[in-house]
């Protein structure tokens, strides 16, 4: 009984490690600390997505005003079209979101409080000058 527990414990944790880098966020082909490209393409997400956003909200509009243009099919296009809206918006905050903590991942990286001063490891050279 313990055996059999214990196997399925070890299957379940081989699963898990093998199942985990399949769940990590990669965005083609950028380097993860590469956080200036990464804001950059979130931003171009952002840009596209807003694009998309605005053409379905006219869509909308469209329909709203004319909805006897559209017959029986109507409602399906209505309720797709407001389903589409609904995902870029929520795509949208996403992606403005991850620009944003890139941007302030850059900022921080570039205006650390390191000191950065040349350190003289050389024992031969004196330190008092």
């Amino acid at each position: 009984m313990r055996a059999q527990k214990f196997l399925i414990l070890i299957s379940v944790l081989a699963f898990s490690l093998t199942a985990l880098p399949v769940f990590a966020v990669e965005v083609e082909g950028i380097d993860d600390n590469n956080h200036a490209a990464l804001t950059q393409y979130y931003e171009n997400v952002a840009k596209e997505t807003e694009a998309k956003l605005q053409k379905n909200k006219a869509a909308l509009e469209e329909y709203e005003a004319h909805p006897y243009y559209y017959g029986r099919q109507g409602q399906e296009f209505k309720s797709h079209t407001v389903a589409n809206i609904r995902e870029y918006e929520e795509v949208l905050a996403e992606s403005l979101n991850n620009a944003d903590l890139h941007k302030k991942i850059t900022m921080d990286h570039n205006n650390s409080a390191i000191n950065k001063a040349r350190v003289n490891l050389d024992p031969n050279i004196s330190s008092i000058r």
